[in-house]
């Protein structure tokens, strides 16, 4: 991490120094795209924090677990901890889109998975039916409410009725 301040990485790169204190770093496996749009939805919800800070709350933890400052540390995944991930990434990506946008599950793998992100979309799936079963989420296949578990094919997340 290059920075004016006295903030350096570990050299095994899982954290930052920052004025003697020690911070787990983001996972360098998200893609830079993703990793900003995060970062980004981050800082709004921060700033959210002083006017709400109750609504501000989860979206600063989504965002973070998303980039795997915290829950589980990213360089020992676990099966729950990857779920964990995923959902807390969905979460963040539709709070920082449009109310009426949409995300692919392939979005929220290729976070939590890297390059190997094509073997985590089943599991992503999974979690989005999940989600969906909770009402925080809707699954939508060509525009129309589908159960993820018995879609084939592309489907698209949205927010749903108790986001």
């Amino acid at each position: 991490m290059t920075s004016d301040d006295d903030a350096t990485t570990t050299a095994d790169g899982r954290y930052v120094i920052v004025s003697g204190r020690r911070w787990r770093a983001s996972d360098p496996a998200v893609p830079a795209a993703l990793r900003q749009e995060l970062v980004d939805e981050l800082m709004e919800a921060r700033r959210l924090v002083r006017s709400d800070p109750d609504a501000a709350r989860p979206r600063v933890q989504d965002a973070k677990v998303a980039l795997g400052e915290r829950g589980e540390p990213w360089w020992e995944p676990t099966s729950d901890g990857r779920r964990a991930r995923l959902a807390a990434t969905m979460r963040a990506l539709l709070w920082h889109r449009r109310a009426d946008a949409t995300i692919c599950p392939s979005d929220a793998a290729r976070v939590v998975g890297g390059e190997a992100w094509r073997d985590l979309m089943q599991t992503a799936r999974e979690v989005a039916g999940e989600l969906a079963r909770e009402g925080r989420i809707v699954v939508r296949q060509q525009g129309a409410e589908v159960d993820a578990a018995e879609a084939a094919g592309p489907v698209r997340l949205a927010r749903g009725p108790d986001w």
